[in-house]
C-alpha cells in the first residue's frame, strides 16, 4: 500500500469526499468513480485500476440486470397503452358510489401499476393526470386526494416485480424471486391500511370522499363489464410472476416474457404504434444508463471500501457499544430515513448495502426479511419532506391551487401509516416471509 491511513481514517476520508462532492452538486455516478478510483489509486497506485476494469466487467456481466431494462421496458408500455384510463374507468364504475370509493379505488389501482410499472414514479405521475383531476371535480378533498396518490405510488418499491429489488439481489446475491414472493404480503398489508384509512375518514366526514352522482353510477351488469379492463394486465402479471415464482423461468427470462406479453396488451388495447415502442426505447435506455454508470461506480467505490477491512470498523463500533439486534436495526433504519430526504433509492442502496447486509446477518437477521424491511423505509423517505421524491413527482402535475404545504400535510397520515406497517413487519417477520418460504422451501 501507498499509504496506509487506517479503516478509521479511511472512512473518514472516502465518505468526507463523498460528501464535499455531492453538495457541489456532482452526480452520484461520477461522486462515487471519483472517490472509488481516486482511492484506489492513492492507496494501491495505477496497478489498482486492473481492479477497476475488472469490477466494471463482472456489473456488466451479471444474468440477473438483464431483467432490469425488460421489466422497465414493459411498465413503459403499458404505462402509454391507455391501460391507467381504463382501470380508472373501472374503478370510477366499481367504487364510486361509495364514499371515499374513487380514494380508496385509486390506491388499488396503484398497487395494479406497481405490478406492472416496477417503480414508483409511474403510478404517481399517471394517476395525478388521470385521477387527481377527477376526483377534484366530483369534490374530494385535495389533501387526501394527493396523499392517497403519492402513498400507492410508492407502493411500485414493494410490489413485484420491483426493480429496487432485483437491484438487491444484485447487491447481495439473493433469490429475486424470494425477495418478489417477500414483498407481497407488506405491499398489500399495506394498500389495506391506506384503504382502511380512506374508509373511517370519509366514513366520519363524508365531505372528504362524496360518492358519485346517481346519474353516474351503473348497475352489476355494468360493473361486471367494466372488469374487462383487467383482463389483459391482469393475465400478464400474474402469468410474469406465476413463472418466477414456480420455477418456470428464471426472472430474467419471465421479464422477457413480460415485455413481449405488453406488446400484445398494447396491440389489444388498439394503440401499440411506432411512436409508443421508440419512445419506451428511448426512456428505458436512459433510465438503464443512469442506474448502470451507478452501478459501476457504486461496485468499484463498495469494493475498495470493504477491501481496506473498513467495513469492520462499523462493525467494532456496534460490538463496542454492546446494542442489540433491535437496536442496532433501529439506527440503520433511522439512518435510512435521513437519507432518503436528500438521496434517492438507487443511491442509498449502493452506498449502504454492501456495509449493512452483512452487519444485519451476523446480527442474525434474514437478508431477504431485511430487503423488504430496507424497501419499506426507503417508501417513507420517498414521501418524507422536504425532498422526498414523489411530493416533486406530484407537485409536477398538481394543479397550480394544490400547493406545496398542502402536499407535505397531506402526506403526514399516510407516512405514519407506512411506519406502522414497518413495525409490523419487524414485529412479526412471517408477514414478509410466510410466501418466499412456502414457495421455495
Amino acid at each position: 500500500m501507498l499509504l496506509d491511513l487506517g479503516p478509521g481514517a479511511t472512512t473518514l476520508a472516502m465518505f468526507g469526499a463523498m460528501l464535499v462532492l455531492m453538495l457541489i452538486g456532482t452526480p452520484l455516478a461520477w461522486t462515487l468513480l471519483i472517490v472509488g478510483t481516486g482511492s484506489a489509486w492513492l492507496l494501491w497506485g495505477p496497478f489498482s485500476l486492473d481492479m477497476m476494469v475488472l469490477s466494471a466487467f463482472g456489473v456488466m456481466n451479471t444474468f440477473v440486470l438483464v431483467a432490469l431494462p425488460l421489466f422497465i421496458f414493459m411498465g413503459l408500455i403499458l404505462q402509454r397503452s391507455g391501460i391507467t384510463d381504463a382501470l380508472f374507468q373501472m374503478i370510477h364504475k366499481l367504487m364510486g358510489g361509495v364514499r371515499g370509493g374513487l380514494g380508496m379505488g385509486t390506491v388499488l389501482i396503484c398497487a395494479i401499476i406497481a405490478a406492472m410499472a416496477g417503480v414508483t414514479g409511474a403510478a404517481t405521475v399517471s394517476l395525478g393526470l388521470i385521477a387527481l383531476p377527477a376526483m377534484l371535480a366530483r369534490g374530494y378533498d385535495k389533501r387526501l386526494v394527493t396523499g392517497s396518490i403519492m402513498a400507492g405510488g410508492a407502493l411500485g418499491f414493494l410490489i413485484p416485480p420491483s426493480v429496487t429489488m432485483i437491484l438487491y439481489a444484485f447487491l447481495t446475491r439473493e433469490s429475486v424471486g424470494k425477495l418478489f414472493a417477500a414483498g407481497i404480503g407488506p405491499g398489500l398489508l399495506l394498500a389495506v391500511l391506506y384503504m382502511i384509512y380512506i374508509g373511517i375518514r370519509c366514513r366520519l366526514n363524508p365531505s372528504l370522499g362524496p360518492p358519485i352522482d346517481e346519474a353516474e353510477r351503473v348497475d352489476w351488469l355494468g360493473k361486471l363489464a367494466s372488469l374487462r379492463s383487467l383482463a389483459l394486465p391482469g393475465l400478464l402479471i400474474a402469468t410474469v410472476l406465476c413463472f418466477t415464482f414456480f420455477g418456470i423461468t428464471s426472472p430474467t427470462e419471465a421479464s422477457a416474457i413480460g415485455a413481449a406479453g405488453s406488446l400484445v396488451c398494447a396491440a389489444a388495447y388498439r394503440t401499440l404504434s411506432r411512436e409508443v415502442v421508440k419512445s419506451a426505447l428511448h426512456e428505458t435506455a436512459r433510465i438503464m444508463g443512469m442506474l448502470m454508470w451507478i452501478m459501476v461506480a457504486a461496485v468499484i467505490f463498495s469494493k475498495v471500501y470493504i477491501g481496506l477491512g473498513a467495513g469492520r470498523v462499523v462493525e467494532d463500533l456496534i460490538a463496542d457499544t454492546g446494542m442489540g439486534p433491535y437496536l442496532v436495526l433501529g439506527v440503520i433504519l433511522l439512518t435510512y430515513f435521513a437519507l432518503g430526504m436528500f438521496l434517492d433509492d438507487s443511491s442509498i442502496m449502493f452506498i449502504t448495502i454492501p456495509l449493512f447486509v452483512p452487519i444485519v446477518a451476523n446480527l442474525g437477521f434474514d437478508p431477504v426479511w431485511f430487503g423488504v424491511v430496507f424497501i419499506l423505509a426507503m417508501q417513507s423517505a420517498y414521501l418524507t419532506p422536504p425532498f422526498g421524491y414523489n411530493l416533486f413527482y406530484m407537485r409536477s402535475v398538481a394543479p397550480p391551487e394544490i400547493t406545496t404545504v398542502d402536499l407535505y400535510k397531506a402526506v403526514v397520515p399516510f407516512i405514519l401509516l407506512q411506519i406502522t406497517g414497518l413495525a409490523l413487519v419487524v414485529a412479526f417477520p412471517q408477514i414478509a416471509l410466510w410466501l418466499p418460504e412456502k414457495l421455495f422451501g
